[in-house]
């Protein structure tokens, strides 16, 4: 049986255009437009709201914002590159050498969520599950950043919808993730958002799809070269972080339904 041909990887220069020093990175803007797409969709669903103003939309997403870029940044360069960071503390700030990790951008947009929420006496919780849903979009367009930039491929396949990529046909795993913890993520908690729920259920299936599919991806994409597998030959640094999160949304679905607290009911 002949095999067929992989398909070619379309070699986007990651820089849109540069002036001088300053590079315009399609990595950057593709953040720009899940954020912008968030703060669009979650204006139109403040609007029909008593509970939330565009004015809250609008400092949730700023707070929001500062806490993926801090946090995915830290946790990249603390989880993934902790001896380069100890032999060059400056690495931290060397933004454009990339480098973001989604659990670090995750504990970043949690602390977010609680000073927004703290600052405005809301419940933690209502906060989260009124943003949460308008985070996929950001996974999205992330991906396809890496996607553009020519990075974090899966493993080597035979699959007719493989790329090659120098010679090796390869799973781009970048796409995978940007289907399933972009598209259908999303697609999940917008619709599951829009109906009645208790309060913490949207922000717990969160957790738990989002570490269910990482989980699964991670199984056809070639771990960080300087970690490698963690154990068993399979295990993943991406998979023991996502664990937690697939634990710790199952309890909190189970947990919201148990107490059946109204979303948006008073502290």
């Amino acid at each position: 049986m002949l095999q067929s041909r992989p398909m070619t990887y379309p070699e986007i220069s990651p820089i849109i255009f540069q002036v001088g020093p300053l590079a315009v990175r399609w990595y950057g803007v593709m953040y720009l437009i899940g954020f912008a797409l968030c703060y669009w969709l979650l204006r139109r669903r403040a609007r029909s709201s008593e509970a939330w103003s565009v004015k809250d939309v609008e400092d949730l997403i700023f707070f929001g914002a500062i806490g993926v870029i801090a946090g995915g940044r830290l946790g990249y360069v603390f989880l993934y590159q902790l001896p380069t960071f100890l032999d060059d503390p400056l690495y931290l700030l060397r933004l454009t050498q990339g480098g973001m990790s989604f659990h670090g951008g995750l504990m970043g947009v949690l602390i977010a969520i609680g000073w927004f929420a703290r600052t405005r006496d809301r419940a933690y919780f209502d906060v989260a599950d009124f943003l949460v849903p308008g985070a996929p979009l950001g996974l999205l367009f992330g991906r396809i950043g890496n996607f553009i930039n020519g990075e974090l491929w899966g493993k080597p396949t035979t699959v007719a919808w493989g790329f090659d990529v120098n010679g090796q046909r390869l799973h781009a795993s970048q796409l995978y993730e940007a289907f399933l913890e972009g598209l259908v993520l999303f697609a999940v908690l917008w619709l599951f958002s829009s109906r009645s729920r208790p309060r913490m259920a949207v922000s717990g299936l969160f957790l738990m799809l989002y570490g269910v599919f990482r989980f699964i991806v991670e199984f056809v994409r070639e771990p960080d070269a300087h970690l490698s597998y963690l154990a068993f030959d399979w295990v993943t640094m991406g998979q023991i972080l996502s664990t937690p999160m697939i634990l710790a949304g199952a309890a909190m679905l189970v947990i919201a339904y148990r107490r059946g607290q109204v979303a948006g009911a008073p502290l």
